[in-house]
């Protein structure tokens, strides 16, 4: 089964760049077979809203929500159950400092 890994600080991390650095998790992740993709992605600052109504579409600078919990990541795994996939997420060293939201691809 495919998962998103979304990872998400809430503004800056209270951790240093060693504490942060997912080098071991990706080794690990890619040497058990479970991870497909992933990467870091810019600040929400630099977000772009597109929504398309009634034959119009409107472009906005910055994030859809105004929240306190900013994507700043993602991974794609491919594990055998949900709990895998936690295991999988709760290892990975952001889960420590700001959080990790795990969801299934839609499947038919």
């Amino acid at each position: 089964m495919k998962y998103l890994l979304l990872i998400c600080n809430e503004g800056s991390f209270d951790a240093t760049p060693e504490e942060l650095d997912a080098t071991a998790w990706v080794t690990e992740m890619d040497g058990r077979g479970v991870r497909l993709s992933g990467s870091r992605i810019h600040d929400a600052a630099d977000a772009t809203t597109v929504r398309s109504k009634n034959g119009s579409t409107l472009v906005t600078d910055g994030p859809f929500a105004e929240t306190k919990e900013q994507i700043c990541g993602f991974d794609i795994i491919d594990c055998a159950d949900l709990d895998e996939a936690i295991e999988i997420a709760a290892k990975h060293p952001v889960a420590r400092y700001g959080m990790v939201e795990v969801r299934p691809f839609w499947t038919e």
